[in-house]
């Protein structure tokens, strides 16, 4: 097999709830290469999550672990005037990781923790 043939992968589906906007995606990332996943973000009527699928549509490995100040996701949601603390870029690259087989699928939470107030 060689590294132009298509790999069998299943679809890795990562549901995203991106907190206050109110916002929610679904993102899918699975394996066309050895080594090259291609995304689909959908389900967002968030303009700027609705343009950074257009612009991000498959990752390789060499660009899943570039650094955060170059990786293309991470521009890429600059580009297209994602807010910062947006959890979908973070999400596609969990869900590419997966899908690329290096990392586990395993659920990631930023959960606030309120003090209880004694009376």
């Amino acid at each position: 097999m060689t590294e132009q043939t298509a790999v069998s992968s299943p679809v890795i589906r990562v549901a995203v709830d991106s907190g206050i906007c109110g916002f929610h995606c679904l993102v899918e990332a699975w394996e066309k290469e050895r080594r090259k996943v291609l995304i689909r973000i959908t389900g967002s009527e968030c303009q700027q999550i609705q343009r950074l699928a257009e612009c991000v549509q498959d990752l390789s490995l060499k660009e899943l672990f570039a650094p955060v100040s170059k990786n293309r996701i991470f521009s890429s949601a600059q580009a297209c005037g994602c807010h910062p603390s947006c959890p979908v870029p973070v999400a596609v690259l969990k869900a590419v990781e997966v899908a690329m087989g290096m990392a586990l699928p395993k659920d990631a939470v930023i959960r606030f923790q309120r003090d209880e107030k004694a009376d």
